[in-house]
C-alpha cells in the first residue's frame, strides 16, 4: 500500500516578518538607520481598550437639551498671575515652523482660535503669523534654544519647557536640510540645506533644582504673568511629574509614545517610552500624594483622536489634552485626494511617514513654497475648529452620559477595561468584574 504524502506548507516567522526582513536588507545594503516622522505603528494599549459605564438605575444622567455640561479649563493657576481660560479643554501641540509650512501654522492658529483654544510654537521660534492668528499662544523653549529671545517669550501667553517628546523620550530634534529653507535658516541662525539636530538636553541645567532657578529666570522675564508648562515625554511619569511639580511648574504636559514627531529614527519611534494609557494614573498619583491635583494642571497627548479619547483621558485624571497628528490630518494631511502624488513618492494616503523630507503634496508639512501654496490656511482652519467643535461635543455627550454637569467631573469609576493589561495601565477595573491588576483581589 503506497502512502501519499502532503508538503509541509511554507510558514513565515513572527519574528522575521517581512517588514523585519526588509529593514534587515535596507541596513545591510545601506549602513544607516531609517528616519521618518509621525508616530509610533505597533499596537499598543490604548483609549479603545476602555468603555463607560453610562447611567442606567444606579446613576442619574443629564439631558442634553436642558442641563448644562462645562468644558471650560483654566490652566496656569499656581503662580501665574495671567492663568489661561479655554473653552475647551482640547489644545493644539507643539508643531514647528521648519516641519510645518507657513500656511499650516496659520492655519493651526486660526482653527484654535475659532474654537477657543491655544496653539503652540514648537522649535524654531514664533512666526507673525501664527502670533497674529493665535489667540492664545504658548512658546515652547526647547534645548536647542533655536528663535528664542525674551521679546517673544513675553508676546506669547505662556511658554512650555520641553524637556522631553513622547515618540524619542531622552532624544533630540531633528530637522533635515531640505526643509532649512531661507526663512528657517534665518529663524534659527543655521546654514540653509544643512541637516539640523538639536541636543537631547538644556545647556544650562541638569535637574530639578537646576530647572527651578531657570523658571524663576523665565517668570522674572516674563513678569511673572505667564503660566509654565514643564513638558516631559512618557517614561518615568510619576518621578517626573513630581520633580517637574518640585521644579515650580504651572502644566505638566505628558506625552506619551503614541505622540508624533517631525523626525527621528524609527527604531526611536517604536522602542522607547510608555503608552500614554500607561503615563496617566501614575502622573495623577504624583500630583495627589504631592496634595496638587487640580492646582498643577495636566495635560495628555499621544494618540488623541475623538472625544472618547478626551473624554477617558479626563477620567483617568487628567485636566486638558493636546492633539497634534489629527489636527494635521483635520487641516488635510494624509488625504485621499493626493493618492496619485503619495504613491509616487512610494507611499500612500494613511501611510505618509516620509514628513521629514519636505514633499508633502497637502502642503502641511513642507517648506517647498508650491507645495505650500496649495493649503489655504483660512479654509484649513475651519475644517480644524469644524473637528476640535465635534471632539468637544462628543465628550459632552459621553459626560452627560455619565452624570456629570462638568467634563472635570468624569472619573475613575466611570470607566471599566476590556483587556487585563488596560486594566493594570489605567488602574479601572476588568469589565465584569472588580479585579484591577496588581491592586486589588480575585
Amino acid at each position: 500500500m503506497s502512502h501519499k504524502t502532503h508538503p509541509t506548507p511554507p510558514r513565515k516567522s513572527a519574528t522575521f516578518d517581512d517588514y523585519t526582513l526588509s529593514e534587515i536588507r535596507r541596513a545591510a545594503a545601506t549602513g544607516i538607520y531609517d528616519i521618518r516622522g509621525g508616530g509610533t505603528k505597533r499596537k499598543v494599549p490604548h483609549f479603545d481598550d476602555l468603555l463607560f459605564l453610562g447611567a442606567s438605575m444606579s446613576r442619574y444622567p443629564l439631558e442634553g437639551y436642558r442641563e448644562k455640561c462645562s468644558t471650560e479649563v483654566v490652566l496656569g493657576t499656581r503662580f501665574a498671575s495671567k492663568p489661561i481660560t479655554l473653552k475647551i479643554p482640547i489644545t493644539i501641540a507643539g508643531m514647528s515652523f521648519g516641519a510645518l509650512s507657513g500656511p499650516a501654522k496659520e492655519a493651526l492658529g486660526r482653527g484654535a482660535t475659532l474654537a477657543g483654544t491655544s496653539t503652540t510654537t514648537g522649535d524654531g521660534g514664533m512666526t507673525e503669523e501664527e502670533r497674529g492668528h493665535s489667540q492664545v499662544l504658548v512658546y515652547q523653549y526647547l534645548p536647542s534654544r533655536y528663535g528664542m529671545n525674551p521679546r517673544d517669550m513675553r508676546r506669547a501667553d505662556a511658554i512650555e519647557i520641553v524637556i522631553g517628546q513622547g515618540a524619542k523620550p531622552g532624544g533630540g530634534g531633528m530637522l533635515l536640510g531640505q526643509k532649512i529653507s531661507d526663512r528657517v535658516a534665518q529663524m534659527r541662525t543655521l546654514p540653509k540645506g544643512i541637516d539640523q539636530r538639536s541636543a537631547s538636553r538644556h545647556p544650562d541645567w541638569t535637574g530639578p533644582d537646576d530647572l527651578e532657578i531657570k523658571i524663576l529666570e523665565l517668570r522674572e522675564i516674563t513678569g511673572w504673568e505667564k503660566p509654565i508648562y514643564i513638558k516631559l515625554g512618557g517614561s518615568r511619569p510619576y518621578y517626573d511629574t513630581a520633580l517637574a511639580v518640585k521644579a515650580g511648574a504651572d502644566v505638566v504636559v505628558l506625552d506619551g509614545m503614541q505622540g508624533g514627531t517631525a523626525a527621528t529614527q524609527e527604531v526611536f519611534i517604536e522602542h522607547v517610552g510608555l503608552p500614554t494609557l500607561a503615563c496617566i494614573r501614575p502622573a495623577v498619583q504624583a500630583l495627589q500624594d504631592l496634595g496638587m491635583h487640580r492646582k498643577v494642571q495636566l495635560i495628555v497627548s499621544g494618540g488623541i483622536r475623538s472625544g472618547a479619547d478626551v473624554a477617558k483621558a479626563l477620567a483617568l485624571g487628567a485636566d486638558a489634552v493636546s492633539i497634534g497628528t489629527a489636527a494635521l490630518v483635520a487641516l488635510g494631511d494624509n488625504d485621499p485626494k493626493w493618492e496619485a502624488e503619495y504613491q509616487a513618492l512610494g507611499s500612500t494616503a494613511g501611510c505618509y511617514d516620509d514628513w521629514h523630507e519636505g514633499r508633502d503634496p497637502a502642503g502641511i508639512t513642507t517648506q517647498d513654497p508650491e507645495l505650500a501654496s496649495r493649503l489655504d490656511p483660512v479654509l484649513a482652519g475651519r475644517r480644524l475648529a469644524n473637528y476640535l467643535k465635534v471632539m468637544a461635543l462628543e465628550t459632552q455627550t459621553i459626560a452627560r452620559a455619565c452624570g456629570k454637569s462638568h467634563v472635570h467631573n468624569l472619573e475613575p469609576e466611570d470607566l471599566v477595561a476590556l483587556t487585563i493589561e488596560a486594566s493594570a495601565m489605567a488602574g479601572v477595573p476588568l469589565a465584569g468584574t472588580g479585579w484591577i491588576p496588581g491592586k486589588t483581589g480575585p
